[in-house]
């Protein structure tokens, strides 16, 4: 392996309170982009749970050590690593005050406190806040914060930290100060400060009892125009949250801001939430409908976690999805009931579904499978998973499913009850899910101490009347877990009559059974016919379904079952059966599929995933040795067929769907656009005769950019004689807007492959690493282009001649000499190796192997490398 230091081991059972606790903390930080010094002055009181006689051991990174004082008398008998401070003999209640230095124009981590485009930004989530000052950097360490910025007004005229603004002042000499406060005692991972040349919008808004919120979004002047959306979708969160769990807004104030270096999404710190500018800005020229969508659910995210995750947080870093998993949820519905309708809470359904199935599966199916709680870590950098927040998510709604909406809301209720202003665990969330509904939830707590995606298999009987419906229930071996306790799961189930009568109202009911046990039974009586059973209905639990379904039956179900989510499950069971056998779809499933085509009742963004095929990710979990090659060359095959077989329809579809007049991000008018697009793609894929004259006109014409990256992306993938010009169009168009820059690197990372061989993707990607326009140090253009290239184009990156596995190993290491957690993200994209065919296996590991031949690995990049090669 690499030569690095040996990567220390965290282990949940080994959790211990901290030595001291930190009773408040004043801050006074002097900005400065090469030597910011920083005073920390902390009322400690020794924690009498934790034991006598203990040193005090603080966390500090890349800082310099200025001076340390314990009531106010300057002292140097201390301990100092690269990685903490060490302090003994002290009283049971001191004030230490620490000066620091650091320099954030070096700090290319985007960890603790940084500069982007010459403005002061922080990102302290998980362990960041340790870069700034010498801290108890652990989330059960709470305390209030004052915190006082100083710059020069000149360069910084805005200075924001966390909670209330209290005072600001001229301080001579070109320089000036602001003071804030926040009088809720937060983890130091929730601290923030941002400073630099910005402007914000504001708007005054009343909170459910009446008091006066004033809400800012803060970006650099050129983007204003484009913060509406942000701040129209921070005030539908506030308002939801108000109605659905009677949460409000608490600060006086509540502000956003963008910025365009930044390695997640967004961050929740207290009162003054980061983003990412991908979630922030968006106007119709330069945001598509998609777009529209994130910024609603990022924004919403991070306001919903001012109660789950703030107000109540993480007693330590394994209880992540205690926050994460409950926000993902949160968020969900609250998108779904922004959708306007049932069938548009459906497509949201769908869509969490096919992300959970392409991501989420296949890392329960790898090295790096752990529960949503885990119990050991390297680093936890490494933790921020979709299965900590999408599978997270699922479990907290299984807990609504088993409750019911308002079971869940008593549960939510107690949990604040009991807990507002404490950092506790996933125990005592779902505790308080039990005792508010008097349910027993101990067998459910497997789901979060159990790792991998259950396995629930059904077989059917049916005689004289009788129809039976065994169920059992299997878990596949995981990293340090080879035996799986049975989980609790619930399965919502309806019986559906095949032919044209119905069954009687006692047995077309839907109903939900609790599969508690190995294998169980459901039985019904006084049936003249056998049933088609729909199961797991509204993917009730986050399982793979093993039910072999004939076609006959499955297309009862596309016809009759008023589940849309499994009428949709139906679909793409049929679409993978004939991929995976490399055959074409029948007559009858074509028949069908074109009734929803041209059924005017069916929602036009239901239609849009009714033919959106299986991800290829997806498809790979469906096979013992994956061919990479094989599963696109088939997927191609029956996408071709959809479109030739449905050719006509496709045309009245494209003509049909369009959406004149300005331009409305709303979920009908998306899913028109969406599906008017998916037409002109099968319509160039059918090789229609007026395709490419269509799309060309589209492109030029189109007032937003779905509709305009709707036609570009068709003519690139499809290698129309016009895709140069309207590339080159675009990028001269866009030039000055860094997030279309971004949709210009990743459409042509992930455009189709050409297979004839003479216009590889890979030899364009290696051209745009080296387009001025490129940046590598910018995670969100890093992203655009090597991360989707390899991460989101299989057809073109799984190569057998293993070049491209080549690239993606000196990507990996010159991203961990940059940014250890953008490096880590694209290290796994060859975990799941030794699934792969041989001819693939062996390259695979050659580039594996090559990243852990290298000096000084990080620990993010290291622990992925590490259990990719030896798990």
């Amino acid at each position: 392996m690499a030569r690095t230091d040996s990567p220390v081991t965290f282990l949940r059972s080994e959790y211990k309170e901290p030595a001291f606790l930190i009773q408040t903390v004043d801050l006074d930080i002097a900005l400065n982009p090469a030597r910011t010094i920083v005073v920390n002055r902390m009322q400690m009181k020794r924690n009498d749970r934790a034991g006598q006689n203990q040193s005090l051991i603080l966390h500090g990174e890349e800082q310099e050590l200025v001076s340390v004082r314990v009531n106010g008398v300057i002292i140097t008998d201390y301990v100092l690593t690269p990685e903490s401070l060490t302090l003994k003999n002290l009283p049971d209640t001191f004030e230490l005050s620490i000066t620091s230095a650091c320099v954030p124009e070096k700090n290319t981590s985007l960890m603790g406190l940084y500069v982007s485009n010459g403005n002061f930004f922080t990102q302290c989530e998980a362990e960041g806040f340790r870069k700034i000052t010498y801290f108890l950097d652990r989330p059960d360490v709470m305390a209030t914060y004052q915190v006082t910025l100083r710059a020069l007004k000149a360069q910084f005229p805005v200075l924001l930290s966390n909670g209330n603004l209290i005072k600001e002042e001229e301080l001579g000499n070109g320089w000036h100060s602001a003071v804030w406060q926040d009088p809720f005692p937060k983890p130091s991972y929730l601290f923030a400060l941002v400073a630099g040349k910005l402007h914000a919008i504001e708007r005054t808004i009343k909170s459910a009892s009446g008091k006066s919120k004033l809400l800012q979004v803060w970006v650099e002047a050129k983007d204003l125009s484009k913060t509406e959306h942000a701040m129209d979708s921070l005030i539908a969160s506030i308002r939801w949250d108000e109605q659905r769990f009677g949460l409000e807004l608490d600060l006086d104030r509540f502000m956003i801001v963008a910025v365009g270096d930044f390695n997640m999404g967004a961050m929740e710190n207290k009162g003054l939430n980061i983003f990412n500018t991908k979630f922030v800005l968006a106007n119709p020229e330069t945001a598509t409908d998609v777009d529209y969508g994130n910024v609603e659910s990022v924004v919403a995210h991070e306001y919903f976690h001012n109660w789950t995750g703030n107000r109540v947080t993480c007693k330590d870093w394994f209880q992540l999805s205690l926050k994460e998993g409950l926000t993902v949820f949160r968020d969900q519905e609250f998108s779904a009931d922004q959708m306007g309708s049932e069938s548009g809470k459906a497509v949201k359904r769908i869509e969490d579904v096919r992300l959970l199935r392409q991501v989420q599966f296949p890392e329960d199916a790898g090295p790096m499978a752990h529960p949503i709680r885990p119990d050991s870590y390297q680093e936890i950098n490494n933790f921020y998973t979709v299965t900590v927040y999408e599978k997270g998510a699922e479990v907290v709604r299984m807990q609504q499913t088993l409750l019911g909406k308002e079971g869940f809301r008593k549960g939510m209720d107690l949990y604040f009850k009991r807990h507002d202003g404490q950092a506790v665990t996933c125990d005592d969330f779902t505790a308080a899910m039990a005792d508010a509904n008097n349910k027993d939830l101990t067998q459910f707590k497997y789901w979060y101490s159990q790792s991998g995606t259950p396995r629930v298999t059904v077989k059917e009987s049916f005689n004289d009347g009788t129809y039976q419906i065994k169920l059992s229930q299997s878990c596949p071996s995981t990293p340090g877990q080879t035996k799986k306790e049975p989980f609790h799961i619930p399965l919502l189930y309806k019986l559906i009559h095949k032919g044209d009568g119905t069954l009687d109202g006692g047995h077309a009911q839907e109903k939900l059974f609790e599969l508690t046990k190995a294998s169980e039974v459901i039985t019904v009586t006084g049936l003249a016919d056998k049933p088609v059973l729909s199961i797991n209905r509204n993917f009730s639990a986050p399982i793979i379904l093993e039910f072999d379904q004939d076609e006959a039956e499955l297309l009862t179900l596309v016809k009759k079952d008023d589940d849309a989510f499994n009428r949709w499950e139906a679909i793409q069971k049929l679409y993978i059966d004939s991929i995976l056998s490399n055959t074409t779809l029948d007559t009858a499933v074509i028949d069908a599929l074109r009734e929803l085509l041209l059924d005017p009742l069916l929602d036009p963004a239901f239609k849009d995933l009714v033919f959106t095929l299986p991800a290829e990710s997806y498809l790979y979990e469906q096979v013992a040795i994956i061919d990479p090659q094989a599963i696109h060359l088939s997927r191609r095959k029956i996408r071709e067929q959809l479109a030739t077989s449905l050719l006509a329809e496709w045309t009245t579809t494209y003509q049909n769907h369009q959406t004149p007049g300005s331009y409305n991000p709303d979920a009908a008018n998306a899913g028109r656009r969406a599906l008017k697009n998916l037409a002109l793609h099968m319509l160039m894929s059918a090789q229609a005769p007026n395709a490419h004259k269509w799309a060309q006109e589209q492109y030029q014409s189109a007032n937003n950019m779905t509709d305009r990256y709707g036609a570009l992306a068709t003519l690139v993938n499809f290698a129309s004689p016009q895709a140069e010009i309207c590339l080159n169009d675009f990028h001269q168009r866009f030039s000055d807007d860094a997030l279309v820059i971004d949709k210009w690197f990743t459409l042509q990372a992930t455009r189709q492959e050409d297979l004839t061989g003479q216009h590889p993707v890979m030899a364009d990607v290696l051209t745009l690493r080296n387009h001025p326009d490129f940046n590598i140090k910018n995670p969100n253009r890093a992203r655009s282009l090597i991360h989707a290239f390899c991460m989101s184009n299989p057809g073109a990156f799984h190569n057998p001649n293993g070049e491209s596995y080549q690239f993606w190993a000196k990507q990996v290491i010159e991203l961990n000499q940059i940014n250890p957690q953008v490096a880590a993200r694209l290290a796994r994209g060859l975990d799941r190796w030794k699934q792969f065919a041989p001819v693939y296996q062996n390259h695979m590991k050659s580039a594996l192997e090559l990243i852990s031949r290298q000096d000084h690995l990080s620990s993010d990049v290291a622990e992925v490398i590490q259990k990719a090669l030896h798990s």
